[in-house]
């Protein structure tokens, strides 16, 4: 990992900060702990200043009685919870950007072209959005609710990496983390750096979510055989496994 690499980060597109919390706890034998609970402390601190403003801010309106009050301490709760969320947040990827430089196990991979291929969760995952706005009389499911039951269903979403001569990756997403409103369908359209970790290998083959529900699904260390060829692959072909890694953050690089 370049030293000068993660301070050149302009705009922050994902962050997995649950995964990157633990390899700075695990980096740090603990020592950690105690920083995040002053962490939480003062934001709490804030939280509660947030709450005392909100409340004043909506007390000089004593015709709407309890009704008010109470929803003044909704409103007060919400956005302390929201600045808390947003401390915490912003205090770990302070954090792992100041130390990513000496985290043992952590690639970066630039000039990556990622794509979602055919027939995988992840290229459902994309379009199910537009396609619940198209008409569904004819159509045996309902696409409206296709979306929310593909994000149920899978946590990590797998697309393809291809890089200039280097062979093939695939690169996994937690759909919950990625920040400021992008989605998987926004990595293409950017010229992104990925700081990821190794997770295994798979065949992109395997990527398909006829292969993922199969009970026959194979392991990418498992030797090419004819019952292979003859069945899941067309004859000749041998199948590549791809080395798969773990996306803990996705940024656009300031160039001068």
């Amino acid at each position: 990992m370049s030293s000068n690499t993660a301070h050149k980060l302009v705009k922050i597109v994902y962050f997995d900060e649950e995964s990157v919390s633990d390899i700075l706890d695990i980096a740090a034998g603990g020592k950690e702990v105690a920083t995040q609970e002053q962490t939480r402390e003062r934001a709490a601190q804030i939280e509660a200043n947030a709450a005392a403003k909100a409340a004043a801010k909506f007390n000089w309106l004593p015709f709407f009685g309890g009704s008010a009050e109470a929803g003044a301490a909704a409103s007060a709760t919400a956005l302390g919870r929201s600045i808390l969320s947003k401390t915490l947040s912003n205090t770990i990827l302070t954090d792992y950007l100041g130390k990513v430089d000496t985290l043992e196990g952590v690639s970066e991979l630039k000039e990556v072209e990622v794509s979602a291929r055919d027939g995988s969760a992840a290229y459902m995952k994309m379009y199910t959005p537009y396609m619940a706005m198209m008409k569904t009389d004819d159509l045996p499911l309902n696409l409206a609710e296709l979306d929310s039951a593909l994000e149920s269903a899978k946590g990590y979403y797998e697309l393809v990496g291809s890089r200039p001569d280097s062979p093939k990756v695939i690169l996994r997403f937690n759909i919950r983390a990625f920040r400021n409103s992008y989605g998987l369908v926004d990595l293409s359209r950017m010229d992104l750096v990925f700081h990821c970790v190794k997770v295994g290998k798979a065949f992109e083959e395997s990527l398909s979510m006829a292969e993922e529900m199969s009970s026959e699904a194979s392991d990418p260390d498992e030797p090419v055989t004819a019952r292979g060829l003859m069945g899941r692959e067309s004859p000749g072909s041998v199948r590549e496994s791809l080395d798969v890694y773990d996306v803990l953050l996705a940024g656009v690089e300031y160039v001068a």
